[in-house]
């Protein structure tokens, strides 16, 4: 374990980074349009605010802990049913995990160092992956820094033999499962890592002591109460548990790929594309080479084994989603930061030193201005362009328009509450942008609608109710890149 910096101003650096990753996050949050995975992430949050339980489905949703934290933020600021939700609103809970990330690395600097961890803190407030997806309604953020917080206090526990943190290591285990299923690959990657870290670190195998063994069960029991308090939403829904338990099969047959397919170097091209990945992943591979080629292991070593059998499982994974990668990005940034402090220790002691330094200040500035330029085009520009790889079967600007028009057209027609009838068979986001409208019913396909003012139907239906919609004319929307809806309006007499 590296030597701990004493003192308390170790920690205002980290505090200003996060401050200053809190800044760049919350500009224009509520102006890129609601993903699918956003959208029905909201509507759960309104059915909270309406006083309903929260049900675990393992089909189309995760975890109820995205849920727990977005809704008292969701109160404090005003909302009190789903219409009331704005995307600010919503958004505000993962830019406050993504801030809670960079705080968490001053906490790793006994085990990683100073410089070091406060490049990764840089890495992670301004890197244009964890700053687009820090911005995003989805589980990813607050999954991020649950599994930091593990890996932080797991260490702390076991090295210190601590009862407390052995408690809160369980607690953030709990969280991770809490926010997504897939914790336990995250599990088994851990303890993998954990167990050739302690063989390569200690050859001679020893017996476990009873603190070892009490800080196990403490662990382990944290977990289960904490995760059994969670699913049922603090005993409000015990069939969560049967519904968590019975999951695999979905999850194995999701695992597959479910049109989600992505081919092994999936990860790797998404992490090196734009003009910053292939420099910052390059960075964490020295450091990850030099961990590994040492005879006597350190904290990256174990960072490194956890980001190769990570990064091995997500990759041999059919299923494939861009914000997975924020997973990799918390090792990948560790790595990068202690490549950089591999880096400035060789400029300072080589006999160039003083034409080796500012030639790392430029190569430094260099790398900064990369990020920025990134993070510009892909989080701010272009956050919903189809050319953006984070920007995954994202919602277009288009849909934007559809609830300004229902409106517009029934203003015009002195209807005050418009009826609105949606049939396809998978209506997201709809709901989220039809939410303020009282009078709005979705049908699947092949089922009989109520009458309504307004008929929105999905391209392939459309043919269905060819009766049904003789009287109306139709207005083209785009949902997704190549997905099309249609709104009907009642044809001029």
């Amino acid at each position: 374990m590296r030597r701990a910096i004493h003192s308390r101003t170790r920690w205002l650096p980290f505090i200003f980074v996060a401050l200053l990753g809190l800044a760049v996050r919350l500009p224009q949050l509520g102006e890129r349009p609601m993903h699918t995975d956003e959208a029905i992430n909201g509507y759960i949050v309104g059915q909270l605010l309406s006083g309903e339980p929260f049900r675990y489905d393992s089909v189309d949703r995760h975890g109820p802990a995205l849920s727990l934290i977005a809704l008292p933020l969701a109160r404090i600021q005003g909302a009190r049913s789903f219409s009331d939700l704005t995307e600010s609103e919503l958004r505000l809970a993962p830019v406050l995990a993504g801030c809670l990330t960079i705080l968490l690395f001053g906490a790793a600097v006994d085990l990683f160092g100073f410089l070091p961890c406060l490049v990764a803190a840089l890495l992670f407030a301004f890197g244009p992956l964890p700053l687009y997806y820090d911005r995003y309604f989805i589980h990813e953020s607050l999954f991020c820094a649950a599994t930091f917080g593990l890996i932080l206090s797991g260490w702390r526990a076991w090295s210190l033999s601590s009862l407390g943190y052995a408690a809160l290591a369980g607690a953030c285990g709990a969280l991770m499962l809490a926010a997504k299923e897939t914790a336990f690959l995250h599990f088994v990657a851990l303890a993998v890592a954990a167990i050739v870290f302690g063989f390569w670190s200690r050859p001679v195998q020893r017996s476990t002591s009873g603190k070892q063994l009490s800080i196990l069960l403490i662990a382990s029991g944290t977990f289960v109460a904490l995760s059994v308090l969670l699913y049922t939403w603090f005993g409000r829904n015990w069939s969560a548990l049967h519904a968590l338990f019975g999951a695999t099969p979905h999850l194995v047959s999701r695992a597959g790929g479910q049109g989600h397919a992505k081919p092994f170097w999936y990860f790797a091209q998404l992490l090196t594309s734009g003009q910053s990945g292939a420099v910052v992943t390059a960075l964490a591979c020295i450091r990850l080479f030099a961990a590994m080629r040492r005879s006597q292991p350190s904290s990256y070593t174990f960072i490194a084994i956890y980001l190769i059998l990570i990064g091995s499982i997500y990759s041999l994974i059919p299923y494939k989603t861009p914000w997975l990668a924020l997973n990799l990005w918390l090792p990948l940034a560790l790595l990068a930061g202690g490549a950089s402090e591999m880096l400035w220790q060789a400029a300072t002691s080589h006999a160039f030193g003083r034409v080796a330094i500012p030639a790392l200040g430029v190569l430094a500035v260099l790398v900064a201005a990369s990020i920025a330029h990134d993070t510009r085009e892909r989080v701010f520009l272009h956050p919903a362009d189809e050319q953006n790889p984070y920007a995954y079967a994202h919602t277009t600007d288009d849909i934007l328009g559809l609830p300004a028009e229902i409106s517009e057209l029934a203003r015009r027609a002195g209807i005050t509450s418009p009826r609105i009838a949606v049939i396809a068979s998978d209506p997201w986001p709809l709901p989220w942008y039809l939410r303020h409208f009282s009078q709005v019913g979705f049908w699947q396909p092949s089922q009989q609608p109520a009458h309504a003012d307004f008929y929105i139907t999905s391209t392939d239906s459309a043919e269905q109710y060819r009766d049904l919609l003789k009287d109306y004319r139709a207005d083209f929307f785009g949902v997704r890149p190549g997905v099309l809806i249609l709104l009907w309006l009642p044809a001029p007499k």
